[in-house]
């Protein structure tokens, strides 16, 4: 009879990471150690306080990527950063996904907006390729699924560049077709009847400068509600456009808005392909401008996925259970 094969026992193995103050630590640990619980879960180590550090203890492989990673993150707090437990599960999951992947790359793109202390940092390699694109290029498409940081990121940029007076405006557009109402229907002025459909963009703004800063800026024209139907016949210079939700964008629309772009200026375009509230058999300006520009190589276009989505973290899963019967992928 044979002797029953016996399974390889997975080798355990325990490090110990030296961190400095007692600031760092706590940084790195998080409230009431939050952090370290949240990679505890996620890896099934054990990690606790020692004499001089901080102890990891599992299976070697986990153990290993566990210390890679507090070890890049402690690195990034005394060179400044900042980090919550949204911050440590994304590294985590780079570092799943790149066991060679440098964080550092990832958190030293920081975007300083002028007068205010805090820094708007991307939080995804795409991010950071997004804002390095904006950065380069004078026409950016950035194409993806809600929560991937599209809009925030363009306004960002654009803010940054009219507070450092490389533009003298920010034109803001939006397709108003979601709620199937016309403007002539809505109360109010201009601004008022496209408010709601620019709120996404306005609390980006409201994130980056305070309440009274925004209403100077828009009261003077520096920033400008300009809705997508009153934009044909203009020229707009020396300007940062972005036009978001361009999904719903006609194809004779998207052209119009494209071709306004004056000298000194720059357009960001972002949208969802899976979101198109057009009428049924119209074709999306984003899916035609998309196709119809592919050859031009000074126009920029980021790609998002759901391993983009910064928002709640179950928002990546919604999104990648739409997209699998989409795809006809479903059980």
């Amino acid at each position: 009879m044979k002797a029953k094969q016996q399974l390889p026992t997975l080798e355990k193995i325990k490090k110990l990471l030296p961190v400095g103050s007692a600031e760092t630590s706590t940084k790195l640990c998080g409230e009431q150690d939050e952090h370290l619980r949240l990679l505890e879960k996620a890896l099934d180590i054990r990690i606790s306080h020692a004499a001089g550090g901080i102890s990891l203890e599992g299976q070697d492989s986990d153990v290993a990527l566990g210390f890679d990673l507090l070890l890049q993150l402690n690195g990034l707090i005394e060179r400044g950063a900042l980090l919550n437990k949204h911050d440590i599960e994304r590294s985590l999951n780079q570092l799943k996904g790149n066991q060679h992947f440098k964080l550092e790359n990832l958190f030293q793109e920081q975007i300083k907006i002028n007068g205010r202390s805090r820094t708007i940092v991307p939080k995804t390699p795409r991010q950071k390729e997004y804002v390095d694109t904006i950065r380069q290029r004078d026409l950016v498409f950035g194409v993806g699924p809600a929560g991937t940081g599209k809009t925030y990121l363009a306004m960002t940029m654009a803010v940054q560049a009219l507070l450092n007076k490389d533009v003298k405006r920010i034109v803001l557009c939006r397709p108003a077709v979601e709620a199937g109402e016309k403007l002539g229907f809505l109360p109010g002025d201009m601004a008022e009847k496209v408010n709601p459909y620019l709120r996404p963009l306005y609390d980006a703004l409201h994130d980056m400068v305070d309440e009274t800063k925004a209403t100077e800026m828009l009261e003077k024209g520096h920033i400008e509600v300009a809705p997508l139907a009153f934009m044909r016949g203009r020229t707009l210079a020396d300007s940062f456009c972005i036009l978001d939700e361009a999904q719903n964008t006609t194809a004779g629309q998207m052209k119009m808005f494209l071709t306004r772009l004056g000298q000194n200026s720059k357009c960001v375009v972002t949208g969802d392909p899976t979101q198109i509230d057009l009428p049924r058999g119209q074709l999306s300006g984003l899916i035609d401008a998309l196709h119809v520009l592919r050859g031009i190589a000074d126009i920029g276009v980021v790609q998002f996925d759901e391993t983009d989505v910064v928002r709640h973290q179950l928002v990546a899963k919604i999104v990648v259970a739409y997209n699998r019967r989409r795809d006809g992928l479903e059980d």
